[in-house]
């Protein structure tokens, strides 16, 4: 087996590539257990500081630096992400969970105003408009969504030390993420998914993915003491495919058994009939190409990538070196080996396809996954309508390294929680976990709660942290039109702090799961069946007291004895005539 390190020489590689073109593209290809796949897509473009003031954009897109520049935001960071990373089995997260959001939007930005106010004022101007330009909810995101985090995040850009900046964050866990937002996202990349990497970025495949993220990064970098700051923007793709279900044709996607003479059986079993059979489980890897896991080709390299040094490989699978693998161009490509032959990247050809072909095969050395730092899974326990508790528990795999993270929940303004209720237990040791507290209590429509703790958990233990919460009651306007589903509690937000934090400023981050919470709800049905019962009693009432006013009796003896048929109707209506008439003579 193959160690680690290289995974992570992996990510260092794309990661400090920033080179002297103004734009660069990579795509990192990495096969997880159960046969999936991670596909991790990452664009970099900058702008010189003095260009990007005059809004003279070449690379950066207008359309979002216009925004950033009326908003007077100096970092933004926006997610889009959709499933669960599942750690148990695909290891640490990508990019350690500096590029992933919790499921929905979130948005974070460092604003620069003179005060509070004027900082939230920018802020609504920036999610307005970043909600027009992505075709997202952003513009829900108002006071009681916002929170001011403390220790959480800290801005990866080189920033002024007078800089008067203040940090907003918001998060939406309801918003359903789609291709609506992927379209204005590829809008935003020089070669706007033509070709390049971003040739791949399938709507039908992305959002088909058991996990997905898109990212969104804009900040200021100063490369060297001395040198000019350039404003960079860095859009990051991260998806989890299964190659089994990716390679179903569109137009017939349900699975089908294969024919049992297809199968290989387990000869070792007794079986009772012909048809029966055990099927063995494949030891081998399974075959996949480009085109049928991400559903189109690979349409060669974007004309503005780097044409020579490490910038101009735009394409790199992490795969042990047994693993063959087969390339089909037309065009010029060039291949090279790093990371003892784990790490293969290509240099594209421009304007000519390119295919990637990895047959079926028998492996007898695979790659270590990487192990997170924390596991965490966070739930709501209790029952009734009217009080609960949250139950986080996270867990330190390390047997010979104590953790120090930081731990942040925004919760709406109706889950009211007891902060004297706060519990942290830790399995393995009585000394108190929890070293310092932020909270800011919520006001009922005004704001939420926003809490933040920084805790230290020993090697090889487990931290549980429990408190209460009330819930509120709310307005019967202010429930949504799907009142019974419940409410979304956004994800917590943990920080790894100390020894383990990124030299790149990015962070070492992991969101638990969204909560789902069951608040006192109306009958809503009950207004519509009064109107229904009400309607039918009056409808029954008005058209009797109607037949018995309008309506003329007439005895049995009145009626004249004549034929049937047309002839009587005829004698019918004449004879009725002459009854009218004769009425009318005698009475004048």
């Amino acid at each position: 087996m193959l160690s680690f390190f290289f995974f992570l020489l992996c990510n260092a590689l794309i990661a400090c590539v920033h080179a002297s073109p103004d734009y660069h593209e990579r795509l990192l290809l990495r096969p997880l257990p159960q046969s999936q796949l991670l596909a991790s897509f990452n664009f970099r473009s900058n702008e010189s500081r003095v260009a990007y003031e005059q809004q003279n954009f070449r690379l950066f897109p207008r359309s979002l630096g216009q925004i950033l520049q009326h908003a007077h935001t100096k970092e933004l960071h926006l997610r889009f992400s959709v499933g669960r990373w599942d750690a148990e089995n695909w290891g640490q997260r990508p990019w350690y969970g500096a590029r992933e959001g919790g499921n929905g939007v979130e948005l974070w930005a460092w604003i620069e105003a003179d005060n509070e106010d004027q900082a939230f004022s920018r802020w609504l101007t920036l999610v307005n408009n970043l909600s027009g330009l992505f075709c997202a909810s952003l513009n829900f995101i108002d006071q009681t969504k916002t929170i001011r985090p403390v220790i959480s995040f800290d801005p990866e850009g080189d920033h002024a030390s007078t800089a008067n900046l203040h940090l907003l964050h918001g998060i939406l866990p309801h918003e359903v993420v789609c291709t609506e937002n992927l379209t204005p996202f590829l809008k935003l990349l020089p070669c706007k998914g033509k070709a390049g990497i971003s040739s791949l970025l399938d709507g039908h495949k992305l959002f088909d993915a058991a996990f997905q993220t898109m990212a969104i990064d804009v900040r200021p970098v100063v490369e060297a003491p001395g040198s000019d700051e350039i404003v960079e923007i860095e859009q990051t793709v991260d998806m989890v495919l299964d190659i089994a279900r990716s390679k179903r044709p569109r137009d017939n996607p349900i699975p089908r058994a294969l024919p049992i003479d297809q199968i290989e059986c387990d000869t070792s079993k007794s079986y009772n009939a012909h048809d029966t059979c055990y099927p063995l489980d494949k030891k081998t890897e399974a075959a996949w190409n480009l085109t049928e896991v991400f559903g189109k080709p690979l349409k060669g390299a974007c004309p503005l990538t780097a044409e020579e040094g490490s910038g101009s490989e735009t394409l790199c699978i992490n795969t042990p070196p047994e693993r063959t693998i087969q390339v089909n161009t037309t065009g010029q490509y060039s291949e090279s080996l790093s990371a003892s032959d784990t790490l293969r990247c290509y240099k594209l050809p421009t304007g000519a396809e390119f295919d990637l072909v990895l047959p079926e095969q028998r492996m007898s050395t695979g790659l270590i996954r990487g192990e997170p730092h924390l596991y965490a899974a966070r739930s709501i326990n209790g029952h009734g309508q009217e009080r609960g508790s949250i139950q986080t528990i996270i867990r330190n795999p390390s047997s010979t390294d104590a953790v120090e993270f930081a731990y942040m929940e925004s919760l709406p303004w109706f889950m009211k929680p007891y902060l004297h209720t706060l519990r942290a237990h830790v399995s393995t040791s009585s000394e108190d976990a929890l070293k310092d507290t932020y909270y800011r209590p919520a006001i009922d429509r005004v704001r939420g709660t926003h809490l933040e703790l920084r805790l230290v958990i020993p090697p090889a233990s487990t931290l549980t942290l429990t408190y209460d919460f009330e819930k509120a009651i709310l307005r019967y306007t202010e429930y949504p039109p799907d009142a019974n589903r419940g409410f979304d509690a956004p994800p917590a937000v943990i920080r790894i702090l100390g020894p383990f934090h990124s030299a790149d400023r990015k962070g070492l981050y992991l969101r638990t799961t969204p909560l789902l919470l069951s608040l006192p709800t109306p009958d809503f049905s009950m207004p519509y069946n009064v109107i229904i019962l009400t309607s039918t009693v009056i409808a029954l009432g008005f058209g009797n007291i109607f037949n018995l006013l309008v309506r003329r009796f007439v005895g049995a003896d009145e009626v004249p004895a004549v034929a049937g048929g047309l002839k009587g109707l005829v004698q019918a209506k004449i004879l009725g005539f002459k009854a009218r008439f004769g009425k009318h003579a005698k009475s004048e």
